[in-house]
């Protein structure tokens, strides 16, 4: 599997999303606007990678500074944390990351130990991810039987994560295990992030994957025998809401429609018991033009008013389960979650 991020010291290379299927080429990143920009114009994305993009950028960024005191070194440190927060606003994995590193940091006593921790927790985090990620698909597969088919939106596979992915990882450890499990693949409006990269990836992997527009989604569902709607996310509430890709929301209630489990898989990181509820989580709104032009060509009238929000929210009545490192878990999801975020928080004191 092609890695997402590759940490190099004094700069980091970053798959760019944007090219694919058509060109497999690394953008050079040697400074934290250069990673945001990355951020920001989706080269990278999936809400684990936007996390270690952005805490390799800090990293980055000690490595290269030249300030000796620590005071100096810290406050600098945390603008330019503040700054990479201000690339996109939905995914929490972002925040968590870079409050991870910046925690790190201020337990240092000198500048040079300051930036051994930065790099070393860096580097903690997408280890992590990698096995998290193998977690879930584990997880995911017992739910799973040979001969299933899966559906899912945008792309929670492998190179929006560490490894693995999350939505897809099942799909990955049954093609290395033998069983027979095949997908089918919203193309996922506006960038076609299903189309270009969950396609791509899959075939890659030898994975049996079709590829349907949007719209063809509860024709699917009523013709195909689909057995799940398998989905990453980019923030869980605090009572189980989600928030994905825009489209995710009419996928849930077309599952519900058709009795077909809808399962979201989420890192634990990806939990955010700081938002209450759906509600409160902030939807990134993108360019009109993400919508207007197809390879910088117009395909609407001039002028055309657009509203282009780049996720929706999954209320958790419509959600099956949720599908985590830690477990599977299935309704009272506040508790749940809850309860699982206290055990993870007490198992890395």
């Amino acid at each position: 599997m092609l890695r997402s991020i590759e940490y190099k010291k004094d700069h980091v290379l970053i798959l760019d999303q944007q090219l694919l299927p058509h060109e497999t080429a690394y953008v050079r990143c040697a400074t934290t606007a250069e990673v945001w920009e990355c951020i920001r114009a989706l080269k990278v994305r999936g809400a684990p990678a936007i996390g270690m993009a952005a805490a390799f950028a800090l990293a980055v960024w000690a490595n290269r500074s030249r300030l000796s005191t620590l005071p100096a070194f810290l406050e600098s440190l945390e603008r330019e944390r503040d700054y990479l927060a201000s690339s996109r606003p939905t995914a929490v994995n972002l925040f968590w990351a870079l409050d991870r590193v910046m925690s790190k940091a201020t337990t240092a006593t000198g500048v040079e130990e300051a930036k051994r921790l930065i790099e070393t927790e860096a580097l903690a985090i997408q280890a992590e991810d990698e096995a998290v990620c193998k977690s879930i698909g584990e997880h995911a597969l017992s739910l799973l039987a040979d001969g299933d088919a899966i559906l899912t939106i945008c792309n929670a596979g492998a190179i929006a994560t560490a490894r693995y992915g999350t939505a897809l990882a099942p799909l990955h450890l049954a093609k290395e295990r033998g069983i027979g499990l095949s997908a089918y693949a919203c193309e996922t409006r506006p960038l076609l992030q299903g189309g270009r990269l969950t396609t791509w990836e899959l075939q890659q992997a030898g994975v049996d994957v079709t590829l349907i527009s949007d719209s063809m989604a509860a024709y699917t569902m009523a013709t195909k025998k689909i057995a799940a709607v398998i989905v990453g996310c980019d923030r869980v509430a605090a009572n189980g809401d989600t928030a994905n890709k825009i489209g995710t929301f009419g996928l849930a209630v077309l599952a519900k429609e058709f009795n077909i489990p809808f399962y979201v898989a989420a890192p634990l990181s990806t939990v955010d018991l700081s938002t209450a509820t759906g509600d409160e989580i902030p939807i990134e709104e993108r360019a009109p033009e993400e919508i207007t032009h197809f390879q910088g060509q117009p395909i609407a009238p001039a002028g055309t008013k657009v509203f282009n929000p780049a996720f929706d929210v999954t209320p958790h009545r419509y959600i099956t389960a949720i599908i985590t490192e830690a477990g599977i878990v299935r309704n009272n999801y506040a508790e749940a979650l809850s309860r699982l975020k206290r055990t993870e928080h007490a198992a890395a004191q």
